[in-house]
């Protein structure tokens, strides 16, 4: 029996690509083309690996990550990204992460990293791997901890305001009411300081929730 493992990517193109590379290893489950969709798939179908990009919208990779986490799914995450940034890496695994692997690899370090995965063991691309781990064998400062003093729920409107939703909008997709997404929304403004949607969208990227691009 092959193993199950689900995709995740905002790039229709990516998905398609991934699916070329693994359907001849592993059975795609399914894809899901944001965060909230990936949980909601995780959740159904149980998948025993997920790849997944951090940069997603509605829901971003390492969120997806917490909210598995936090019901005790067991999916294993190998993230796919672009961003080689060591801060991020470090951050997915001291959430939990199985794996992280940059885009401009080649596909064989995809399919090491879900085998690694599978077998209970963690991947990190060559590029960063020595930054990573010397960061993991830290403590964690306080520039590392801050993007984590904010709630889960907190993440979630600070990453819709970032991606330019207004209350109205958070409330429907977090299936809450407005006065409580301005409730979140100046809970992020008080613990981080910030105030215009410039700095939230500022904040929101250099924690990786959102992408430069959006």
């Amino acid at each position: 029996m092959r193993h199950k493992i689900i995709l995740a990517d905002d790039h229709e193109i990516v998905l398609q690509g991934l699916r070329r590379i693994l359907e001849p290893e592993f059975e795609i489950a399914a894809t899901a083309s944001d965060g909230r969709e990936l949980v909601a798939e995780i959740e159904r179908l149980k998948p025993e690996v997920a790849v997944a990009d951090i940069s997603m919208p509605l829901l971003n990779g390492l969120d997806a990550l917490r909210q598995c986490k936090s019901t005790r799914i067991r999916t294993r995450f190998v993230f796919l990204t672009a961003n080689p940034d060591v801060a991020l890496a470090t951050q997915a695994f001291r959430l939990g992460a199985s794996g992280y692997v940059l885009k401009h690899a080649a596909a064989e370090e995809l399919v090491v990293a879900i085998h690694e995965a599978l077998a209970g063991r963690t991947y990190i691309t060559p590029r960063i791997a020595n930054e990573v781990l010397q960061n993991l064998m830290s403590r964690p400062t306080d520039a590392a901890k801050d993007g984590n003093s904010l709630t889960s729920r907190e993440r979630e409107v600070l990453q819709l305001l970032a991606e330019g939703k207004i209350v109205k909008e958070i409330a429907a997709i977090l299936n809450i009411s407005p006065r409580t997404v301005e409730f979140h929304k100046n809970n992020v403004a008080v613990k981080t300081g910030l105030r215009t949607t410039a700095e939230l969208a500022r904040y929101a990227v250099r924690h990786g929730l959102v992408s430069e691009s959006g």
